[in-house]
């Protein structure tokens, strides 16, 4: 932490964050699902997407790009499988209604697949995910994005968007495995983060328009070229190139969103973004009996954190660890905000004509 930085309870940034959310016209139903999945991230260490995301939706609400009361509507379902309209608003709501609705399928007959078009930015990847290790399920969850930030391999012109991936399993002795992670080098709200606290961004994260590296965050924030998980052919770029471009079939071409290069070629002032997501959940009881998939799991996670470590300071992790002791760590002390975001949010809550309740900070309770 920096030295300006201060700490607030998830509970008093929750009642920041719905303040100005109640502010904007969003619905009391809308308000808890959505703070849920950004308090999540938040206490994760997730910093990139929760509360740092309102200067964003307070820059799309003001140039009308988000619905804050949208209508969101099962489109068409099956037993498998299911499309949920997200009805232009942020895509948190109608992402938790996707991944309930698949992991209520997978229950039911083994596996479940959503795909949600006409949304938004819907928080962290492994917060839908998790939602199926919660119920005993495997869940997998990826998006699309509003604008494209990542050049192909070779490429100059951003083509995708950062496209994560998050895999959730469920153990027994152990938390959940659960991955989440950007299919570009770095996710874009680490620039953010970044150019927050004034600090430089690794080579190898960003370039600018004739491909030159960049490492002053501010620069790769205006340059908005991240490059493909791995950077270079040499260093697997064409991989993460290849998974982004997976993410997005299966976020907007097989739901029908829009993929964002082609909407702003086609439809530069376009009132929506239409960002689509995808959900998978699938029971691990239709292939295993008596949680043996589970025991099996806890086995290998075990096997793995007990691997000899090259620096016994820096001990063997599996995915998920770090935002298990994130978790722990900020709910005891707090959540860290840099005075920077801190400031943001005051200024968005005055602008939404919202009380501003943090104040100076305070220690988590």
């Amino acid at each position: 932490m920096a030295s300006d930085d201060i700490l607030v309870s998830a509970d008093l940034l929750k009642r920041q964050l719905g303040a100005i959310f109640t502010a904007w016209g969003m619905s009391d139903a809308h308000i808890a699902t959505t703070l849920d999945i950004m308090l999540w991230a938040d206490l994760s260490g997730i910093d990139s997407h929760g509360a740092g995301m309102m200067q964003l939706y307070n820059r799309f609400r003001d140039q009308g790009k988000l619905s804050f009361q949208p209508e969101i509507r099962i489109v068409r379902q099956n037993p498998a499988t299911a499309l949920v309209d997200g009805g232009g608003g942020l895509g948190h709501v109608p992402s938790h209604l996707a991944m309930t609705l698949a992991c209520d399928k997978a229950a039911a007959i083994g596996v479940g697949v959503v795909a949600v078009r006409n949304s938004h930015h819907y928080g962290a990847a492994g917060a839908y995910a998790e939602m199926a290790s919660d119920r005993g399920l495997i869940g997998i969850s990826m998006t699309a994005v509003a604008r494209p930030n990542v050049v192909p391999l070779f490429g100059a012109d951003a083509m995708f968007g950062t496209n994560p991936i998050a895999f959730a399993a469920p153990a027994k002795r152990n938390p959940p495995f659960l991955l989440d992670m950007a299919t570009s080098t770095a996710a874009f709200g680490k620039l953010t983060i970044a150019s927050r606290v004034g600090k430089p961004i690794p080579e190898g994260w960003a370039i600018d328009a004739d491909g030159k590296a960049v490492t002053d965050a501010d620069e790769g924030l205006l340059h908005r070229r991240l490059t493909p998980l791995g950077t270079s052919r040499p260093m697997g770029g064409h991989k993460g190139y290849g998974l982004a471009m997976m993410v997005e079939v299966l976020c907007t071409t097989l739901g029908g969103a829009q993929y964002g290069v082609l909407r702003e070629r086609r439809a530069p002032d376009a009132t929506r973004h239409d960002v689509g997501h995808f959900f998978l959940a699938i029971d691990p009881a239709s292939f295993r009996e008596d949680g043996g998939f589970e025991d099996d799991l806890d086995d290998m996670i075990d096997a793995l954190r007990a691997t000899r470590p090259v620096d016994p300071a820096e001990p063997v992790q599996v995915a998920g660890d770090p935002e298990v002791r994130a978790r722990a760590e900020r709910r005891e002390h707090g959540i860290p905000l840099s005075a920077r975001l801190a400031q943001e949010l005051r200024e968005i809550a005055e602008h939404a004509g919202a009380p501003y309740v943090i104040g100076n900070g305070s220690p988590a309770l």
